[in-house]
């Protein structure tokens, strides 16, 4: 559990440093600055997205996973985790919740979130987490300065995710062949990509009912190996 534990630790502390060391820069720097990341993130996104190899299987995973998602509208759910936390902790203005949500969604459904705690469980290896911790450290500062305390609290899904993944890569490894990895990747990274047009303002996307997709592929492939 070390990657999980050094990722979200690394978040609450670069957040905490953009809400109070570097909060308040300029409108103008922070819109530069969000389009900045908005590009980069929907770049990361469609990059990782075009390492798939079937890419039926990928339309699919995002079709069926989105249905799932609206049903269950996990959206919405992350925003009322989000209000609640912002009420009890005595906030108002909105960006608790925008901040815990975006931010939540795009620490824990990249690549580098998949792989890395998979590598972890599977090998005991944390480079992947170690260098995705770095990254989102980055990230984390800008967003914080700029959507303010509720993206310290993105955090605990992060460690809930990455390390449910780490356990679950335990539980299951003979389920998981490079295939799974791989289209699970890919999946991931067309969802990141979907922050990245948020981001930039092209379409308000919800971008947490698209997280079920992500684990169409491993269901898919296991049920093929098995037939």
């Amino acid at each position: 559990m070390l990657g999980p534990i050094v990722n979200a630790l690394a978040i609450v502390v670069c957040s905490l440093l953009g809400c109070f060391v570097i909060k308040g820069i300029p409108a103008r720097f922070e819109e530069i600055i969000k389009t900045a990341i908005g590009l980069s993130i929907v770049y990361v996104g469609i990059k990782g997205a075009f390492d798939n190899e079937r890419v039926l299987l990928l339309i699919m995973s995002m079709v069926i996973g989105s249905i799932i998602g609206e049903l269950i509208n996990i959206n919405r759910l992350m925003n009322r985790c989000g209000s609640w936390a912002e009420k009890r902790l005595g906030m108002s203005g909105g960006t608790f919740s925008k901040g815990f949500v975006s931010a939540s969604i795009l620490f824990c459904t990249g690549s580098m979130a998949i792989v890395g705690s998979m590598q972890s469980g599977l090998l005991g290896n944390h480079e992947t987490l170690l260098a995705k911790s770095i990254l989102d450290a980055s990230i984390s500062l800008v967003f914080a300065a700029s959507l303010g305390i509720g993206v310290v609290f993105s955090a605990i899904p992060v460690f809930v995710y990455q390390g449910g993944i780490v356990l679950a890569s335990l539980a299951i490894k003979d389920l998981l062949t490079p295939d799974i990895i791989t289209e699970m990747s890919a999946v991931g990274s067309l969802v990141v990509a979907a922050i990245g047009f948020n981001f930039l303002g092209v379409k308000e996307i919800r971008v947490a009912n698209l997280i079920p997709a992500i684990f169409i592929p491993w269901a898919y492939l296991a049920i093929e190996k098995l037939f």
